[in-house]
């Protein structure tokens, strides 16, 4: 996956030491009933669109900018759904992270989905009903995007 140009500075800096960062995905639901989801490069598994925050964006903003980037889908930002920290991960590097995890609801509104990245190998819409196996974290996004209530959930523990 391409690092932005401010991690890697950062990296510079702090070497492999714990990075906290703000990332934001999406549930990009269609009047299907299906989902949009992305098969990652870096790993081989389904997920939803996600991305890293950058210095200066806004979080809705910046899901619009990286759902496009990776599926050449235009979205929409319905709401947000779920606010969740994390826990602490390594890259093969040896880079270690944390991620805030803002997820929010979005609708398509033009565009056909395809890999639009090197961060993809593929992209494709998945009905509710017949998802391929993803994260407890995603599977309780797809849950809190899908309820009627509109309060945002938040990770209790």
């Amino acid at each position: 996956m391409a690092t932005p140009k401010f991690i890697l500075e950062l990296r510079e800096k702090i070497g492999h030491d714990l990075l906290w960062l703000t990332g934001i995905s999406g549930v990009v639901l269609n009047d299907a009933g299906q989902v949009l989801l992305v098969r990652r490069a870096d790993n081989g598994r389904w997920a939803l669109v996600a991305g890293i925050l950058e210095p200066g964006e806004q979080p809705a903003v910046a899901l619009v900018r990286e759902i496009q980037e990776k599926t050449a889908v235009t979205v929409e930002v319905d709401r947000l759904v779920s606010m969740e920290s994390l826990p602490p991960s390594s890259y093969p590097n040896g880079d270690q992270v944390q991620y805030l995890d803002l997820c929010f609801r979005c609708r398509p509104l033009h565009g056909d989905p395809r890999v639009n990245d090197d961060e993809s190998l593929e992209v494709a819409w998945f009905p509710l009903s017949d998802l391929p196996p993803l994260s407890p974290h995603e599977q309780q996004a797809i849950a809190n995007a899908l309820s009627p209530d509109s309060t945002p959930a938040f990770a209790r523990s």
